[in-house]
């Protein structure tokens, strides 16, 4: 078995071209690949096409990216939490293709496991299958380019859009702990996009918290085997920001009055 560990998160990143495409796991700020994506800021790889859930948010994770412009292009689901999002689409900076977000997932799905093409009933009836959904803006916000129509097909009497699978030329993901083989494991809401992106990129780069030994990790609890992981880095314990932090406030007793008075 190979060993995939490298030393530094600058080293694992260092042959993204520019032009690259890139699948990166994570589901709003959960599970984000942070270290990949600072690392490949630092580099200053630009003209990236992305593939995920969402574009970040201003000034963290994919936002980084963003707001240097260095993403040409994006594949997403949702974006409303990031306004240089918002404002370079609108202003013919950024080409977006919005896709509904469970077929984003099995995109990403099919890419990895060798499916070109798959039908689904999401999108059918609308801009995603009858065509013309914006994707990139004139500077006078006409529509400088629109997605084309998508194939739609009955089976069983129901009508489904065909979609396309990806597979991207590399993938940047997060797991909670990953061997020197590439298994990797995530923890809780980070098993979202990631073992997704993970089987989809040609190159994938995991940053993991924890590096166990080959053998320690319970073949049972895999999520993603090293067979699809070919770099893997140890960044350790991790900023976790909070997109939207809520408090309750404690509810007011007698005895709180009491204590007030």
């Amino acid at each position: 078995m190979i060993d995939k560990v490298v030393a530094s998160a600058a080293e694992a990143v260092a042959d993204i071209p520019d032009g690259a495409s890139l699948a990166v796991g994570g589901f709003g700020l959960c599970g984000i690949p942070e270290n990949l994506i600072e690392a490949l800021h630092a580099q200053g790889t630009t003209d990236l096409e992305t593939i995920s859930n969402n574009c970040g948010v201003d000034g963290w994770g994919l936002g980084r990216l963003l707001e240097d412009h260095r993403i040409r292009r994006t594949i997403s689901s949702y974006v409303g939490e990031n306004k240089e999002f918002a404002r370079q689409f609108l202003s013919g900076e950024l080409e977006v293709e919005l896709t509904p977000q469970g077929t984003l997932a099995e995109k990403l799905r099919a890419g990895g496991a060798g499916i070109p093409a798959f039908f689904t009933p999401a999108g059918v009836g609308t801009q995603v299958s009858e065509g013309g959904l914006p994707q990139r803006y004139n500077t006078d916000g006409t529509v400088a380019k629109a997605s084309e129509p998508k194939e739609v097909r009955s089976f069983h009497g129901a009508d489904y859009v065909m979609e396309h699978s990806v597979t991207p030329d590399f993938a940047l993901v997060h797991a909670a702990k990953g061997d020197r083989y590439g298994n990797l494991v995530f923890h809780a809401a980070a098993a979202n996009f990631n073992p997704l992106a993970a089987m989809a990129g040609r190159i994938t780069i995991a940053q993991v918290e924890e590096l166990v030994e080959p053998g320690e990790l319970d073949p049972e609890h895999i999520h993603t085997p090293g067979i699809f992981v070919q770099r893997v880095v140890v960044v350790g314990a991790i900023e976790k920001r909070i997109e939207k932090r809520t408090i309750t406030a404690a509810p007011i007793t007698q005895a709180t009055k009491e204590v007030g008075a």
